[in-house]
């Protein structure tokens, strides 16, 4: 019997000339199974420290730290998977004939999906609305997928709408902060810390392929 997973993607410093030095890719997936118990598991949570609002890197403070510090400890405690893929934007050579910043940032998302995906489970993929281009772009990235994997969803969706697609920019999140070294805030130093500890490896390397529970791919564009 076919086994379903949902895939909640985001993404963090991925515009062509938005000044940052990465380009990050991820996803959080669960198995459909167990989304009711994850999203209860997360309410209950908020509730219990009183969090308002989103889930997101940028809203880590020394004031939040014990909501998110919980989080996280939730996620490697849990079935949830997460994959990122990292690109450092100055070694994409944008002068080659014929180059497309965002066919590019479309293959990027391929790469994310493909590699975990197989014909023998069947997938739901929620991706992050960023422009009105949205749309289109999911109808190719599902026509190319479907190709070596079952794909029932694939669509558009706002990140308020899943705390799972939060989760994923929290963690992407870190590793972004992490990579940039930019040590400032007490909270997310130690929030890296416990997920260093818990993944018992580093956010600036890329991991084994066969890596479930937290797979980075630091892609080498030479």
């Amino acid at each position: 019997m076919k086994r379903t997973y949902n895939i909640y993607c985001d993404e963090s410093t991925h515009l062509e000339n938005d000044g940052m030095p990465y380009l990050m890719i991820a996803y959080v997936s669960s198995p459909y199974n167990q989304l009711k118990q994850h999203k209860k598991a997360i309410s209950q949570m908020k509730e219990k420290h009183k969090f308002k609002g989103e889930i997101k890197w940028s809203n880590v403070s020394n004031a939040q730290y014990p909501f998110y510090n919980e989080l996280i400890d939730y996620f490697f405690a849990t079935d949830l998977w997460f994959r990122a893929v990292i690109v450092e934007k100055s070694k994409i050579d944008n002068t080659r004939p014929g180059f497309s910043y965002d066919e590019f940032y479309f293959k990027m998302y391929y790469q994310l999906l493909h590699h975990k995906l197989s014909m023998a489970d069947n997938y739901n993929i929620y991706i992050d609305i960023k422009d009105t281009r949205s749309h289109k772009k999911i109808a190719k990235l599902k026509e190319i997928l479907s190709y070596n994997a079952s794909i029932r969803t694939l669509q558009a969706i706002h990140s308020y709408e899943s705390s799972l697609m939060q989760l994923a920019d929290l963690i992407m999140g870190a590793i972004n902060y992490k990579l940039r070294n930019l040590n400032k805030v007490i909270a997310k130093n130690n929030l890296i810390d416990k997920i260093e500890q818990n993944f018992n490896g580093v956010l600036i390397n890329s991991t084994p392929k066969h890596e479930n529970k937290l797979n980075l791919f630091f892609i080498d564009l030479k």
